[in-house]
């Protein structure tokens, strides 16, 4: 096979993920050893972020055929890119836990999420974000709050009358 032929299949595949995923994280992972590299892989795949080193040329003509053509500028030296499929969190809070944890000199250069570009700070801001169930469980919290609280002002007159009523009761039975 043709070496054109090859990129052209490169090319192809990358723009496939970059189309398919919810969202990418881009990092310059300079200095991190094979050891290093195999060991972050194995801990983005078990959080089902799949992490790929990327040619920076491919990777631009890529990125341009899937309408992302603003990330143009962010493939400058070694790049990687974590392709997240379901929450969008998890890619970054996944690569933010593996630098915090292992000290290692990689950076994060920015991503994006659909079709905006993310900032270094948006995605760390990403990370730190809760995930998505919790983010329900609080807004069906705040929904739910004031119906509860609406329910317990129009039944505490019912109470306090059945209160009155149960102790006339007893007053009665008393005499």
């Amino acid at each position: 096979m043709a070496t054109k032929e090859k990129k052209a299949q490169v090319i192809d595949s990358l723009q496939e993920v970059i189309s398919r995923c919810s969202v990418g994280v881009l990092t310059d992972y300079r200095g991190l050893t094979a050891a290093e590299m195999t060991a972050l892989r194995r801990q983005l795949r078990g959080a089902g972020v799949e992490y790929r080193v990327v040619k920076n040329t491919l990777a631009r003509f890529a990125a341009a055929r899937a309408g992302k053509g603003e990330l143009a500028g962010f493939f400058e030296g070694p790049v990687a890119i974590a392709f997240g499929y379901g929450d969008i969190t998890e890619p970054a809070k996944a690569l933010a836990a593996y630098i915090q944890a292992s000290k290692v000199g990689m950076t994060v250069k920015g991503g994006f999420l659909g079709d905006r570009v993310l900032s270094p700070k948006e995605v760390e801001t990403l990370s730190k974000l809760p995930s998505r169930e919790i983010l329900l469980a609080r807004v069906v919290g705040g929904i739910q709050s004031p119906i509860s609280a609406l329910v317990s002002c129009l039944s505490a007159p019912m109470a306090g009358l059945v209160g009155v009523l149960q102790s006339r009761i007893k007053q009665l039975e008393g005499e």
